[in-house]
């Protein structure tokens, strides 16, 4: 159950009792305040709070007042500048807060992302829910044979079957172990904080992140992609359409030029240079090395 029944009546009673606003506010994101969005088996995504919206982007790059007279087409196309010409501090005028629960071990990888506000839930002074991540059969991959952090084909069979049962299995012992360790009734048991270390790195924690817009998007840009771990990547994707409805502008520049974009080498630019001019350009002719090449012929296409 990814929402207790107490942070269910929560949401009910702050989306029963609306309050009116002088400033600014995104309608597409209004929609999505508090509700939670489930990820992975026990995990979900929340919109807690936010400030400013595209014309906050525009207004901050004009250190103006207000709309003025400009239109949406000029706020579209200022926005697509600012994206392109990596001008980031007008984007750093909007920020959102998230509650997200997910697994501590996608916890540990988000928090390399130091561009933000966190506070997360203490198990100093609380008891951990029952709450494990358990991939799904088709996401229990082999290591890669040619990455040394990404995954190869997916387990089958037996194999697969085996490795689901060590998973289960061993959190739950994990678990029952806790509680046994933890104070119960008049027996002094041991201290949260210690008990604590002797569960997995798969079991559920939660946290309040906020960041601004610019540092928001230098995350989704590495963890939505492709090439990110799956269970970080799937709160990225989660995110992602989030703030396709908050900032329909800014994000459409962030789809063209980061996600959709590619960053060339000045020694690639002119190989380009070359091809065009109906040069034949190799790579032992094109200056780089043989990972540059393979990277570039996978832009070229």
């Amino acid at each position: 159950m990814p929402l207790t029944p107490e942070q269910q009546a929560e949401i009910d009673a702050l989306r029963a009792s609306p309050q009116p606003t002088l400033r600014t506010i995104a309608p597409g994101l209004e929609q999505h305040l508090y509700t939670a969005y489930d990820v992975l088996d026990h995990g979900f995504i929340r919109v807690i709070d936010y400030m400013g919206d595209d014309n906050a982007i525009c207004q901050a790059a004009r250190v103006s007042y207000g709309k003025g007279t400009k239109q949406v087409s000029q706020n579209e196309g200022l926005i697509r500048y600012l994206m392109r010409h990596w001008h980031s501090t007008p984007f750093e005028m909007c920020e959102i807060k998230l509650h997200v629960k997910l697994p501590v071990f996608v916890a540990r990888q988000w928090i390399r992302h130091r561009t933000a506000n966190v506070n997360e839930y203490s198990a100093r002074y609380s008891i951990l829910d029952r709450e494990f991540y358990i991939p799904e059969p088709d996401q229990l991959a082999a290591q890669s044979t040619a990455n040394a952090q990404g995954r190869g084909d997916v387990l089958e069979g037996a194999e697969a079957a085996r490795v689901l049962e060590i998973l289960k299995s061993d959190s739950a012992r994990a678990y029952d172990h806790y509680e046994e360790m933890l104070a119960q009734d008049d027996q002094k048991g041991l201290a949260r904080e210690l008990a604590r270390m002797n569960l997995p790195a798969n079991v559920y924690t939660q946290w309040y992140w906020k960041v601004d817009l610019h540092n928001l998007f230098h995350f989704l840009r590495l963890r939505a992609d492709s090439h990110a771990q799956y269970e970080i990547r799937v709160y990225a994707e989660a995110i992602c359409k989030l703030v396709a409805d908050w900032v329909p502008f800014a994000y459409s520049a962030f789809e063209d030029y980061r996600m959709g974009g590619v960053t060339l080498s000045s020694k690639a630019i002119e190989c380009l240079r070359r091809m065009l001019q109906g040069e034949e350009v190799t790579q032992e002719t094109s200056g780089m090395s043989k990972g540059e090449w393979r990277e570039f012929e996978g832009v070229i296409g």
